[in-house]
């Protein structure tokens, strides 16, 4: 019989050796941070969101003693400066194309030739993005809760879903001005979250969420109240940035990740999804797992968006392997 390999548990708390805030042009500096070891295997953890933040726990997944770990917070959000829960920061150089070029811009400040790509849900896509803009930069990627943003994927997402779940949906549409309610309710948010008025802004990010969470309500081993679960500034700049970007269809082409997929031959890639994902359903991964040469898919049964012990260990078993890939 086949010996079974040790799936290893998270590693514990670590602070991290070195931060500081970039400048990456247009009046914005993002945060960074490396922990872990500074002459081991680099890591790039891209958060979701967009606009979320980067979840400072996402240092758990990697061995401290393999891996050199960085973590960042997107423009306009978390650490990053300016913050865009402030209405009076712009948001016109805040779009894909400017994060890809964040990225890059970070790596060589930090003076890495290549780095493992770690992150989830809109992570995702921004993972994809940049690995096929920049494959030769990427040593291999782990990807979770897999998003492309095409436009069926956001219209699924914000009027699809809500066939199963009428009553929340019905609590979301009817948020809106009532002339608004029979077209794109992400661009009707997104004007909403442009509002002068810092009450509108807030009701509409906190309505903007409530719905969020209703979709992940059904996961029985979730995390209750996920999207609302932040400060008053981070669920404004939050939302705002997310609104801001599917109004835009995140500025890429109808399907352009999974068309240049073949542009990651070579990247050896596992994608991680849970079966039980309501919001961004397993058929982006299936997708992505034909098109992408060197990809990987493991569907986690009993998960949803927001994860359970199954898919962090199938997490865990992806880092563990590719640290043994060298630097």
């Amino acid at each position: 019989m086949e010996e079974e390999t040790a799936v290893p548990e998270p590693f514990p708390h670590l602070e991290p050796y070195a931060y500081g805030l970039l400048d990456v042009g247009d009046g914005n500096r993002i945060y960074w941070e490396t922990s872990g070891n500074p002459r081991g295997k680099a890591a790039l953890c891209v958060h979701g969101g967009p606009g979320g933040g980067g979840r400072r726990g996402s240092r758990r997944m990697f061995d401290p003693e393999v891996y050199r770990i960085v973590l960042f917070d997107q423009r306009g959000c978390g650490e990053s400066r300016p913050h865009a829960s402030d209405p009076a920061v712009g948001l016109d150089a805040n779009t894909t194309d400017h994060l890809i070029a964040d990225m890059e811009r970070l790596r060589e400040h930090l003076g890495i030739e290549r780095w493992l790509l770690y992150g989830g849900s809109w992570g995702s896509t921004l993972i994809l993005a940049y690995a096929e803009r920049y494959p030769e930069r990427v040593s291999e990627a782990v990807v979770v809760g897999v998003t492309t943003t095409r436009p069926e994927e956001i219209d699924w997402l914000y009027h699809g879903v809500g066939r199963l779940l009428p009553g929340p949906w019905e609590t979301f549409r009817d948020a809106l001005p009532e002339a608004d309610r029979g077209g794109d309710l992400v661009a009707a948010n997104n004007r909403l979250l442009r509002s002068p008025d810092e009450a509108v802004r807030f009701k509409a990010a906190r309505d903007w969420c409530a719905w969020e969470d209703a979709v992940i309500a059904h996961e029985a081993l979730g995390s209750p109240g996920y999207y609302s679960d932040k400060s008053d500034d981070a669920l404004v700049a939050f939302v705002r940035i997310c609104a801001h970007y599917f109004a835009n269809r995140a500025w890429l082409e109808d399907g352009q990740l999974l068309r240049d997929a073949h542009l990651l031959a070579g990247i050896p890639m596992v994608l991680i999804h849970g079966r039980l994902d309501l919001g961004n359903p397993l058929y982006t991964a299936w997708e992505l797992s034909k098109a992408c040469p060197d990809a990987e898919l493991k569907v986690i049964d009993d998960s949803g968006h927001t994860g359970s012990a199954a898919m962090r260990d199938a997490i865990l078993e992806a880092l563990s392997r590719f640290a043994g890939n060298g630097g």
